[in-house]
């Protein structure tokens, strides 16, 4: 996808070069699909949390903070 991205570019500064700027606005188009083609990719790539819900020690301990009331 990037090789495609870098493509685009060049084709667009060739064109922007021969002057033949009724192509520059559709290859643009196809930049930005791109661009944000490549910027999903990076953020699926990202490593995210995942909380596994452990038990917090007091939770394991089964003990609260107050006084101890026999039973």
């Amino acid at each position: 996808m990037i090789g495609i991205r870098d493509n685009l570019i060049d084709r667009i500064a060739e064109v922007q070069r021969e002057g033949r700027l009724g192509e520059v606005e559709g290859l643009e188009i196809s930049l930005a699909g791109a661009e944000d083609k490549v910027a999903q990719l990076d953020a699926a790539l990202k490593p995210t949390v995942t909380h596994l819900g452990l038990p917090t020690l007091v939770q394991i301990a089964g003990r609260s903070n107050g006084p101890d009331v026999p039973s």
